[in-house]
Order: C-alpha cells, then structure tokens, then sequence
C-alpha cells in the first residue's frame, strides 16, 4: 500500500469498518511509513478534540489557509 491509497482508506481505517485484507495493508505500511503514523495520529487527535469541545466554525479563510498549509507539507515531506 502507497500512501495516497492509506490516505484514500484513512476514514475507514480509524472506524474499523476496512475488510481483514485493507486493514493489514494498511497496518504494514503504517509500520514503516512516519509521514502516514503522523497523519493517522493527527487526524485522530482532531477528531478526539472535536467531539470533545463540541463543534465549532473556523471562518472560511482560515480554514482554507490551514489546508492549504498542511497539504504542503504533507507533499512536501512525502517519499
């Protein structure tokens, strides 16, 4: 498994709803990939806070600021 396909199943991957075969896939690239353990942490921290601090809006600016930025990095710093 590439990153983009982790990417593509990282959703699935942290509701456990991936069959047997993804799952493992996706643990063995996990187990050597530190830029995807990254994002898989990260995306599970965002979602831990929010569904603790409850929802709240980021003005449309700041939010494509943000993606912009980490989309950057995450290009950046991919194999």
């Amino acid at each position: 498994m590439k990153c983009e396909e982790l990417l593509q199943y990282l959703s699935d991957y942290i509701d456990q709803e991936l069959d047997e075969e993804l799952t493992a896939e996706a643990q063995e690239h996990l187990a050597t990939c530190h830029n995807c353990r990254v994002v898989l942490d990260s995306t599970r921290q965002t979602i831990f806070l929010f569904r603790e601090q409850g929802k709240r809006n980021i003005p449309a600016q700041s939010r494509n600021r943000l993606f912009s930025q980490l989309q950057a990095a995450f290009l950046k710093s991919a194999p």
